[in-house]
């Protein structure tokens, strides 16, 4: 097909290298997470659900919660630990399904690309 478009204009692209970026940092009930930091474009998310780049220092564990909906995520670099002693590492494509309850940490610190359509619920 050589359907004519229109061109896309600037303030319709959003680009951003995940190198480079810059990561706001991860805030849960007004106080901001040490070593986690996410990316988003999506304003019609919440800050923190919708598609983000997220990312652990090594050495920081996540809060406990649980899932309000599926949270799916890829593995880009680096490991994630759950809970239950379950390693994740890069190239892990991951479903945790609604309901789920956990925390993770990361000894050598990671970078997910992450979809969840709603904030989880603290525990």
């Amino acid at each position: 097909m050589n359907a004519i478009m229109k061109p896309i204009v600037p303030s319709d692209r959003q680009v951003a290298n995940i190198k480079t970026a810059d990561y706001k940092t991860f805030v849960i009930d007004g106080e901001e997470v040490p070593g986690h930091s996410y990316l988003q474009f999506d304003d019609t998310f919440p800050e923190g659900a919708g598609f983000t780049i997220y990312r652990m220092a090594p050495g920081t564990q996540s809060i406990p919660h649980e899932h309000t909906c599926h949270e799916q995520f890829f593995v880009i670099e680096g490991e994630l630990i759950d809970n239950d002693g379950y390693v994740y590492k890069a190239g892990d494509f991951v479903c945790l399904k609604e309901g789920t309850q956990h925390n993770s940490y990361t000894k050598t610190g990671v970078t997910l690309a992450l979809f969840i359509r709603s904030l989880e619920r603290n525990l």
